[in-house]
């Protein structure tokens, strides 16, 4: 673990265990901004550039992996986090990132990223904190920017005859601005995957309860997966969505999101990711191409 600046000097702390780095920001965020195996691409997408103008200021969403709040609303999701965070570094591979409390929603952010002694696994723990003096109803959502060129990948149910199960599988969500007829969908019995294309800058977004827990992003050879267990029965938000995917242009996001909490004053919810980074993973472009190409990763990670 090491101090070191990333992303236009940004000052940022490095977690490494000899097979991948993990670079957090502490100087804004908390943001993971890079997540890749030394001297390869990173996984994550980089935006210093891009600011978004909101009734509480300049947004930044910098890139890389943040916490947000669901359901998403202007300008409450879109504070500013450009400030400083605290952290802790709890052990060699472990640091606690805590942002200050939000004052326009009195809701601090806290994230702790665990990298595994070896090989790619990551754990990310994202906390909500309620410090009004009110109740309120919400849920972590963890948004992963992605390097832009690759493909999104969600899981569908698994195939169950009609003579065997007749109540339908799980709810598909869409945006008002959504367009299954956008050819950057692929849509199968196995897999819905999801495409960048800079040249299209429509936006293009889905949800979906996602029983199986897991979402993957393909790029280059490069096989990113992240899992978050499915709690029965909660209620989650957007219409029961527990994984999002977005697109526009060469921008790219693979979302996961806690059931609603409603928290008293000083009580917390949690969220858990795992991650997982493989290299030198071909999927092919049928289904049971991909199927045989990840099937095993997704094990490991559940």
């Amino acid at each position: 673990m090491e101090k070191v600046t990333y992303l236009n000097n940004i000052g940022c702390v490095r977690l490494f265990n000899g097979t991948v780095e993990v670079i957090v920001t502490v100087d804004v965020g908390p943001r993971i901004i890079r997540y890749g195996f030394p001297g390869g691409e990173n996984i994550l997408g980089e935006l210093p550039e891009v600011s978004i103008e909101t009734e509480l200021g300049a947004w930044k969403p910098w890139g890389g992996h943040r916490l947000w709040t669901a359901p998403e609303a202007n300008p409450r999701s879109y504070v500013p986090d450009n400030s400083p965070v605290e952290y802790r570094c709890d052990n060699e591979q472990t640091i606690h990132l805590i942002q200050r409390v939000e004052q326009a929603t009195g809701i601090r952010k806290e994230m702790t990223v665990l990298l595994d002694a070896e090989g790619s696994g990551l754990t990310v723990e994202h906390k909500l904190t309620n410090r009004n003096l009110w109740p309120i109803e919400v849920a972590p959502w963890a948004i992963t920017i992605m390097n832009g060129g690759g493909t999104a990948i969600l899981p569908q149910e698994p195939y169950r005859s009609w003579e065997e199960y007749l109540l339908p599988a799980r709810p598909l969500v869409l945006w008002h601005y959504t367009d299954l007829s956008d050819p950057r969908w692929t849509i199968g019995p196995k897999f819905i995957r999801l495409r960048t294309d800079e040249r299209l800058k429509q936006p293009q977004k889905i949800g979906i309860m996602n029983k199986q827990g897991w979402a993957g992003y393909h790029r280059r050879g490069l096989l990113f997966l992240k899992h978050a267990a499915y709690e029965e029965g909660a209620r989650y938000p957007d219409y029961g969505c527990n994984t999002e995917i977005y697109t526009s242009g060469s921008t790219i996001e693979v979302e996961t999101l806690s059931p609603l909490r409603r928290l008293e004053p000083d009580e917390s919810a949690a969220h858990v990711e795992r991650w997982a980074l493989l290299w030198e993973v071909e999927i092919g472009s049928l289904e049971t191409e991909i199927e045989q190409a990840i099937g095993g990763f997704v094990e490991q990670i559940r």
